[in-house]
């Protein structure tokens, strides 16, 4: 059955306001944390240092205005002749200041990059290390569309959050706690003032975030659909432009695109007003603090007898830091809704990564050497993908080492699941099977199918020379033996007459091959490794009537002295079989040789003569 994936997501701004972090989503940014940290601990207390430096370096700025106008330009304007050397000491020590906070906001944004980069170079090799691990059965459960936007929109979304967000989170968060502790020092009147605008934005921008959050979701969910129906039309064109789909394929994808317009509209009409919302609320608090401030600096104001007054230097000092206070919670309320954002992109990965993968209980090892016959039983197997629907049904077949065993049947009758279960992709329900009397499952998975060789009915061939494809099938393969393998199944004639020859260049799943010359590279591909155990499935289904009985001439060298699995329609392809087993919904209805099944006048007979 298919398994959950995770929230479908993409690359797309959070919304607006402080979201509400739920122990999920805690639990996910906590380990992408410890991710990040396990590589760079010195890199990110780096980064926290310098940090505090720039904010520190910041408010020293913003403090000295204080200073230059109580302690410099008020003495200096009562004086007759005012002396300067003294602020031009102090202003070169600002300087000097301004310029390590300079230094260290570089340092600190580019250690951040280096940090981001490094940690999603990991990433994308832990993932792709994982998926190669993953069953097969995990992709045929989830679509490629989906399983690629984790690889794109969901890790680029980890890369703004840790190079940008986290550094301005935490750039915020020091740049508040230092300013505020200053406001206090300065004057606890007006850091009142400034505490009730604060609350009156967090109000506001939570609000807003609370409207925009479910048009953020239905975005991330239409971006998904579109990347996997796009996905979809670029590997199905042929089939598109065979029927003349295309006008249907551009109104479907308008269908789409609307819906992810519209969502996303929605989400930014929203989200785009909280920092003009911000904007004027943090002017309004400007205006506030200069009013209250000038009538303290007036001494307009006492409390239990005590008169409250401020310096013109410590109003106008405080009306930047008013600024520097608002500014970062605007800020944060942004990066934490980028950091949220992108936490959902950060499950749909963490959820890949903890895919359980290929189990494998197989402790014995097979000698894998060349022209050793195996057989292959099955006892009483059933099996379905799902639990809901079984396929197989009691499958019992006895094959003895060096036969061909041939499969036929109408679609849908249970002989490619017979081939899954051989190479065990998927592994049986009940019972057993028997691979030269050893249970199949005690076998190591890679042993098993290093003894096999396989040919599937949809070939798929690598970007690449033809030589390195069929090397493909044993990396280990020298030229003269990829090249005795093509002439061995036929295939050196054609792969001659190519522009380069062997070296001649495939793009595009062999775009420039015809189908049947694509289907003698995968021949070519299995003789190479030189299997134990043949399996195919389909192999000549895309070959000509020609080039079929020169493949087969090949085939037949191929499968002597090895136990072959044969899949066909073409009754030449499996005359010959010492076997033929016929399949009907998921069961074995008749077996017998050609000549048997002919004069038993069954369902293979009925077969034969359509």
């Amino acid at each position: 059955m298919r398994q959950p994936f995770g929230t479908p997501g993409g690359r797309g701004a959070g919304p607006a306001g402080f979201q509400p972090i739920d122990k999920q989503k805690r639990s996910t940014l906590w380990r992408l944390t410890k991710y990040v940290l396990k590589d760079y601990k010195f890199s990110i207390g780096t980064v926290l240092v310098c940090i505090v430096i720039t904010s520190v370096a910041t408010l020293s700025s913003t403090l000295f205005t204080r200073t230059l106008i109580d302690d410099y330009i008020v003495p200096l304007t009562q004086v007759a002749n005012p002396e300067y050397t003294s602020l031009a000491q102090a202003l070169f020590k600002l300087g000097l200041i301004l310029l390590l906070g300079i230094i260290t906001s570089f340092t600190y944004n580019w250690l951040m990059i280096r940090v981001s980069q490094g940690t999603l170079l990991r990433l994308r090799k832990r993932l792709f290390e994982h998926m190669e691990r993953l069953p097969l059965s995990y992709f045929d459960t989830h679509p490629h569309g989906e399983l690629m936007s984790v690889y794109t929109n969901d890790v680029d979304s980890l890369r703004q959050m840790i190079s940008t967000a986290l550094a301005q989170v935490f750039n915020s968060i020091i740049t508040i706690s230092v300013t505020f502790a200053s406001m206090i020092v300065l004057s606890v009147p007006l850091t009142m003032v400034s505490i009730l605008m604060a609350i009156i934005m967090m109000v506001c921008t939570t609000w807003l975030g609370k409207r925009s959050r479910r048009f953020f979701r239905t975005q991330q969910e239409t971006l998904a659909r579109a990347n996997g129906f796009i996905e979809e039309m670029m590997t199905g064109q042929k089939v598109v432009k065979v029927f003349c789909h295309e006008e249907k394929a551009i109104e479907n994808f308008e269908q789409i695109n609307e819906q992810l317009r519209s969502s996303a509209y929605n989400a930014n009409r929203i989200a785009n007003i909280v920092m003009p919302v911000n904007g004027n609320l943090g002017n309004l608090g400007y205006v506030l603090i200069a009013v209250v401030g000038a009538a303290l600096a007036l001494g307009e104001f006492s409390i239990l007898n005590t008169q409250l007054s401020v310096t013109i230097g410590t109003v106008v000092a405080f009306l930047t830091l008013n600024k520097n206070f608002t500014q970062p919670i605007s800020q944060i309320s942004q990066q934490i809704n980028s950091v949220l954002n992108a936490s959902v992109g950060a499950e749909r990965v963490f959820n890949l990564m903890d895919a359980e993968p290929e189990v494998d209980e197989g402790k014995m090892s097979l000698n894998n050497l060349p022209n050793v016959q195996y057989d292959l039983d099955f006892q009483h197997v059933n099996f379905g993908y799902t639990t809901e629907k079984q396929i197989l049904f009691d499958i019992n077949i006895d094959t003895d080492p060096g036969q061909k065993i041939a499969f036929v049947g109408g679609t849908g009758a249970g002989k490619t699941t017979i081939i899954n279960l051989i190479n065990r992709f998927y592994d049986a329900d009940d019972g057993v099977l028997l691979y030269n009397g050893i249970p199949i499952r005690d076998i190591r998975k890679a042993d098993l199918r290093r003894s096999m060789g396989i040919v599937l009915q949809e070939t798929h061939l690598f970007t690449g020379t033809v030589l390195d494809n069929i090397r493909y099938g044993r990396l280990d393969a020298t030229d003269e033996e990829c090249r005795e393998a093509a002439r061995l199944v036929g295939a050196d004639d054609f792969i001659r007459r190519l522009p380069q020859g062997y070296m001649t260049q495939l793009q595009g799943d062999g775009s420039n091959l015809s189908q049947g010359e694509r289907q003698l590279l995968a021949i070519t591909r299995t003789a190479v490794a030189n299997p134990n155990l043949l399996i195919l499935d389909e192999a000549t289904s895309s070959i000509d009537t020609r080039t079929e009985r020169l493949v087969q001439r090949g085939m037949d060298t191929l499968m002597q002295g090895r136990t072959t699995f044969v899949i066909a329609h073409r009754l030449s392809t499996i005359r010959n079989a010492d076997q033929i087993i016929v399949m009907e919904h998921g069961r074995i209805i008749e077996h017998g040789t050609h000549a048997q099944l002919m004069a038993n006048k069954g369902k293979y007979y009925q077969l034969a003569k359509s």
